[in-house]
């Protein structure tokens, strides 16, 4: 393959395919020069900026708050798995690898990575019950799509999620959750892919109610709500600087017990059915069962498979989870940035290095046999309020639940699967964001809309679906007001006396909208009969359709002899608008050139002369 090139000479040579390639090396070189730089490397490995600061303060905050969130993760990634449809083991295995791979690469010190609930259930609906290797392989190529979103700067792809949306998809989510749980607080068989289905097929085995199940899993959920009010009982004055040491111990006691909670619980279920099987022989309630003891195997992710029988090579099995490759990603990332956003303390959030961060902690926990995961809020909370310095907190999150699989996998076997299931809806209820609906009322009427509409197709539909059907519906809207600019109407006089019809757009002048401020122009100046001027001052791009549309307003006025005038138009606007050469194109700056243009328009007129020479008075 070869090309022309221009010598010295002024003459043309080929280029053969060994230059490209020895030119290519040189190229490649230049791009890494430049992207080494001390300040991306600084923005790539977040560890660089805090490491050298690192105190003695920040080690026991670290190590505090560490603990408590490894004590919260155990039980709440035992818990995913169930949502997620698999084995317990799974969701510890999503546990340790991100949190340690997100100290170096994270930028967000609150941020746990692991298994959540959202995630979770993207990952049932995603991989269809297929079983675990389809899991691993979409955490991969979960990895694998943010990596690239955040290598190319895909970042921006999340601001077109609006508030709205992102709240009517969270209740959806939540009411799901709580929905897969019913099953086991139940005793009962169930699961379905939508909130329809769910409850079509409780009520299906509904008859089989297991009572030990249902007293054991609504008494976990009223003592898990009643500690995590405790968490929030503070005894002495309200200002801790005030309290007494003995006040202080008693609070932070009272904190650990309401904050560890879901441990406690966890903990004493298991003991209780440990304790009843030894009694009586058997366990009235349904148990987690068996967990492998150990760490995982450290491989590549099954880019193939055999499921009863048959066996699903990589496009097979991309086949079967369908578009949810795509929308997890994306959901993963928009989990994660809210979790950052609302722990930044007003400090603005590196969208592409969090993509990054969660695309690499993906790919890692893939290797380690995991399903997809991002940060949660849950656990960030709690980081947070556990007093956590820097993101080497998740070093000993991790740590424990290393230490959990290699040495107390045996004892999670006596775990009931109502109490989990108890542990995530007391979790997820508060997800639930009833509370955004009236300042959103209160605030624009219109944007309940994609929200509403968001929150239903989320439970009649697949979570993938319901949340592009909120971002088609926020940018029909962005669409919309694009093509529909505000704008207001006046009649003002000059300085001289003279009348005009003043407009003025609150927006850009592009294709979609160009159309219709036209024709509104046109029809208030042919009802008026009077000059007009086009207030352009919130005018700021316009392309080469406005420039055309605007040739013919020109023309239009010059064929009624009716002046039409451009006040405060950017000179790159001009640009645009000149390209085209429209006829009679006047532009002013300022009062005392309009009130010339009005008078010369009004002396012409009186002496029956043709107005075509404004633009020239003007230079």
């Amino acid at each position: 393959m070869e090309s022309l090139v221009e010598d010295h000479t002024g003459r043309q040579r080929k280029v053969s395919v060994k230059e490209k390639v020895d030119s290519f090396v040189p190229w490649m070189q230049t791009k890494l020069r430049k992207g080494c730089t001390k300040k991306n490397l600084y923005r790539r490995l977040p560890i660089l900026q805090w490491l050298p600061k690192y105190s003695t303060d920040d080690a026991v905050g670290d190590l505090v708050a560490g603990v408590t969130v490894g004590l919260l993760v155990i039980p709440q990634s035992l818990a995913y798995s169930n949502i997620a449809d698999l084995p317990a083991q799974y969701g510890l295995y999503g546990s340790f690898v991100g949190c340690l791979m997100y100290i170096f690469l994270g930028s967000c010190k609150d941020v746990p990575m692991g298994p959540t609930a959202i995630c979770s259930l993207l990952t049932y609906q995603t991989i269809k019950g297929m079983g675990p290797d389809h899991a691993i392989l979409l955490c991969f190529l979960s990895g694998v799509i943010q990596l690239i979103m955040g290598i190319v700067g895909l970042g921006i792809m999340i601001d077109f999620v609006s508030g709205p949306v992102s709240s009517g998809f969270t209740s959806a989510v939540a009411l799901l959750i709580i929905s897969s749980q019913v099953k086991d607080i139940l005793g009962i068989n169930g699961g379905g892919a939508t909130f329809v289905n769910m409850w079509y097929n409780l009520a299906q085995d509904i008859q089989n109610i297991n009572y030990s199940d249902l007293t054991l899993g609504v008494t976990c959920i009223v003592i898990l709500l009643s500690m995590r009010m405790l968490g929030e009982v503070k005894i002495g004055p309200e200002e801790e600087v005030l309290c007494t040491p003995t006040q202080k111990l008693v609070n932070k006691t009272i904190w650990l017990i309401g904050t560890s909670r879901n441990s406690i619980i966890v903990i004493i279920s298991g003991i209780y059915a440990y304790y009843v099987q030894v009694q009586y022989g058997e366990i009235p309630f349904k148990v987690i069962g068996y967990i492998p003891p150990g760490l995982p195997e450290f491989k590549l992710p099954p880019f193939s498979t055999v499921q009863n029988n048959v066996t699903y090579n990589f496009f097979d099995m991309c086949g079967v989870m369908g578009q949810g490759i795509f929308v997890l990603p994306l959901i993963a990332l928009l989990e994660n940035i809210a979790i950052c956003k609302a722990f930044a303390n007003g400090k603005t959030v590196d969208a592409t290095q969090e993509l990054i961060a969660i695309g690499l902690c993906n790919i890692g926990n893939s290797m380690i046999q995991s399903f997809p995961g991002s940060g949660s809020l849950s656990r960030s909370a709690v980081n947070n309020s556990s007093g956590v310095r820097t993101p080497l907190g998740g070093l000993y999150t991790g740590a424990l639940v290393i230490i959990a699989l290699l040495f107390f996998t045996p004892c999670f076997y006596y775990i009931p699967k109502a109490v989990l299931a108890a542990v995530i809806i007391a979790a997820v209820v508060f997800m639930v964001e009833v509370r955004v609906v009236k300042p959103i009322w209160r605030s624009k009427k219109s944007d309940l809309i994609p929200g509403v509409a968001t929150f239903i197709a989320c439970l009649l539909l697949h979570l993938e679906i319901g949340i592009l059907i909120g971002i088609g519906l926020n940018l029909i809207s962005i669409l919309y007001h694009a093509a529909r600019p505000k704008i207001s109407i006046d009649i003002h006089k000059s300085r001289g006396g003279v009348e005009y019809l003043l407009l003025t757009p609150d927006r850009c002048l592009i294709f979609p909208s160009v159309d219709y401020v036209s024709a509104l122009v046109t029809k208030h100046s042919v009802k008026r009969g009077i000059p007009v001027v086009i207030d352009c001052s919130h005018i700021y791009g316009a392309d080469f359709t406005a420039a055309k549309v605007i040739e013919i307003l020109t023309q239009d006025f010059s064929k009624r002899k009716q002046p039409l005038f451009f006040y405060n138009l950017k000179p790159s606007v001009v640009a645009v608008f000149e390209g085209v050469q429209p006829k009679d194109f006047v532009v002013y700056y300022n009062d005392h050139q309009l009130d010339h243009l009005l008078l010369t328009h009004t002396v012409a007129t009186l002496q029956g002369k043709n107005f075509k020479t404004l633009g020239n008075d003007l230079k």
